[in-house]
Parts: structure tokens; C-alpha cells; sequence
């Protein structure tokens, strides 16, 4: 592992530091006071998983697996349990994994402008997501405009241009109360006519009703895909870790409306409900792309299931992990 792969790491596993020093250091008392994997011990980490957000489905599809190895496979030594869970959580993840260049996911060969629609409600950090995901493909390389389509609130367009400014991009803006969906017309237009490589457009998180919000929001996806017709190549939704099993509530709306294939999950340094990224990957079966682990502008991670995982279980180790981090620190 190299140093800016281990300072990655490192700021992982401090902002999971709430959820880990909760929820899987309940998991390992459990498990240590247990001599042998009996039912009692399996129905007592399935409630702390379900009480650490990790989801009723996602939790019980996770137990029901680790009863048939431990019936098929013959364990009962509760410390194989450790080991057991890890390999369950990360099955989870498996089909789920994005190529990325350490920076930032990797855009296809032959799409230019790559673009990327942000949707999510009002408070889960969907400003601040932007800013931060321009400033990962700038440092990648790539020229980008953002696109402030979030008209209906007054400080949205100030926010996000300060964000530009910080990422070092381009950002095209109306006055407040535009119509959204010119300004994602305006910025399309804007990147074909500058060769831009990414544009990522900002999208509105509160109207007068739901519906309202979700019928602006396929109106801007329409007017972008007359403009180039695979647009948005991306829809991705912000969810804020701190609210929980609400965050799979606003995922399955979403999607149902703009057709939502990718999840940020912000703020995973401020909760202890780290587990949710679990349960949000599994039941809706979608990938996580990043997550937000702080405040500075490069704390926006391509989310990756093995690091996640080990930052996750952190004291919670293998041998072979164990050997490996103490060959890293000679």
C-alpha cells in the first residue's frame, strides 16, 4: 500500500471510527463472551446489525447465511464468527464494484461530455458532494462545468459557486427561480461548444410537493437527452448516513422518478450508522459509488468494498491482515 493509498485508508477508518467503536465493538464482546455459535449468539448480532442500521432484510439475509455455513461447514468455535461476518458483508458488495483511477471512477471511452445529474433531498450535503466530486476529476485531468439547476432555493447558486471556484471549474448559473431545465440546456451546450469532458449538474432537493420535485427533475433529464440522447449518462443520488433506513426510503423514490444508478453516502464521519451503506447497497441492489468521510475538499472516496470492509471491522482482523499491517509498519 502506498502512502496516498494509506492516508486514504486511514481517513476511512477514522470516519467510520463512530460506527466501528459501536456497533462492531458490540459484535466483538458478543462474540468473545461466547464459547461456541449457537442460535442465542447468531440472534444477538442480529440485533446489534439491525440496531446499527445495517437494515431488517439486509440483516436477516446476512444471518440466514452465516446459519447454513456454520450447519454446512461444520464451524462452532465463536471466534470463527469474526471471520464468517466479514466474508458475508463483503459478498454483499461484490457485484456492486466500479473502476476508478484512485481519484475519481473512470469515464467510458467515446462519451464526451461524460454527464453526471445529482439529485437528493435538501440537507444531505449535495453541494458540498459536487464541489468535491468536480474537484476529484480536475485533479484527474478533466475539464469540467458544473451546471447550478438548482433554481428553487435562494443560496443554492452562491454555495455552488463557491465550490467551483474551490475546485478550480467552470459553473453555468441563472438568476433564482429559472427555469431548471434551461440551465441544464444552457450547460450542455456550454460543454459541447468548450470540448468539456464532465459536466455534472446540480439539481433542486425541495419543491411545494414531491411530486412537483420529481416531475422537475425528469423534465431536466428530458430536455438533456434532446441535447445528447444517452444523457445523463449518470444519475447519481445523495444520501445523507446519519438519517438512517430513511436513506432507502428517498432511494426508492428517486429511482422510481430519474431512474437512479449510483449512490453517494455522505457525512459517514458524523454517525455511527455506518452500517447503512451496507443495507442501501444490498436491498437496492445499486452501486456506491463515493463516500464522504470529512470536510476537506478531497474527502469525497470512490467507495471501495475491500478498504470500507476493513476500515469497517478495523480491530476485528485476520492473521494474514494482521501480518500484512505489521510488514507495512517496519
Amino acid at each position: 500500500m502506498g502512502f496516498l493509498d494509506k492516508l486514504k485508508f486511514n481517513r476511512l477508518k477514522d470516519g467510520l471510527s463512530k460506527t466501528r467503536d459501536t456497533v462492531m465493538a458490540s459484535v466483538s464482546r458478543v462474540i468473545k463472551a461466547k464459547r461456541k455459535i449457537d442460535d442465542e449468539l447468531l440472534d444477538e448480532l442480529e440485533e446489534i446489525l439491525i440496531l446499527g442500521d445495517v437494515g431488517v432484510a439486509t440483516t436477516a439475509h446476512i444471518i440466514d447465511r452465516l446459519r447454513e455455513r456454520v450447519k454446512r461447514e461444520r464451524y462452532e468455535n465463536a471466534d470463527e464468527l469474526h471471520r464468517l461476518l466479514r466474508e458475508e458483508v463483503s459478498a454483499l458488495f461484490r457485484h456492486h464494484q466500479v473502476s476508478t483511477n484512485g481519484i475519481a471512477i473512470e469515464l467510458p471511452e467515446g462519451i464526451s461530455p461524460y454527464v453526471i445529474m445529482v439529485v437528493g433531498v435538501n440537507g444531505v450535503g449535495k453541494t458540498t458532494t459536487i464541489g468535491k466530486l468536480a474537484y476529484n476529476y480536475r485533479s484527474s485531468g478533466k475539464q469540467v462545468i458544473i451546471g447550478a439547476a438548482d433554481t428553487f432555493r435562494a443560496a443554492a447558486n452562491e454555495q455552488l459557486e463557491v465550490w467551483a471556484r474551490r475546485a478550480g471549474v467552470d459553473i453555468i448559473q441563472q438568476a433564482h427561480g429559472s427555469d431548471p431545465a434551461a440551465v441544464a440546456f444552457d450547460t450542455l451546450q456550454a460543454a459541447i461548444s468548450r470540448e468539456a469532458d464532465v459536466v455534472i449538474i446540480d439539481t433542486a432537493g425541495r419543491l411545494h410537493t414531491k411530486a412537483n420535485l420529481m416531475e422537475e427533475l425528469k423534465k431536466i433529464k428530458r430536455v438533456m437527452n434532446k441535447i445528447l440522447p444517452d444523457a445523463p449518462h449518470d444519475v447519481l443520488l445523495v444520501l445523507d448516513a446519519t438519517t438512517g433506513q430513511n436513506a432507502i426510503q428517498q432511494a426508492k423514490q428517486f429511482t422510481d422518478a430519474v431512474g437512479v444508478n449510483g449512490l453517494v453516502v455522505t457525512k459517514l464521519d458524523g454517525t455511527a450508522k455506518g452500517g447503512v451503506v451496507i443495507g442501501i447497497s444490498s436491498e437496492l441492489s445499486m452501486p456506491v459509488k463515493y463516500i464522504g468521510v470529512g470536510e476537506q475538499i478531497d474527502d469525497l472516496q470512490v467507495f471501495d468494498d475491500d478498504s470500507f470492509v476493513r476500515a469497517l471491522f478495523g480491530g476485528l482482523r485476520t492473521e494474514d491482515e494482521i501480518t500484512v499491517e505489521d510488514d507495512e509498519g517496519r
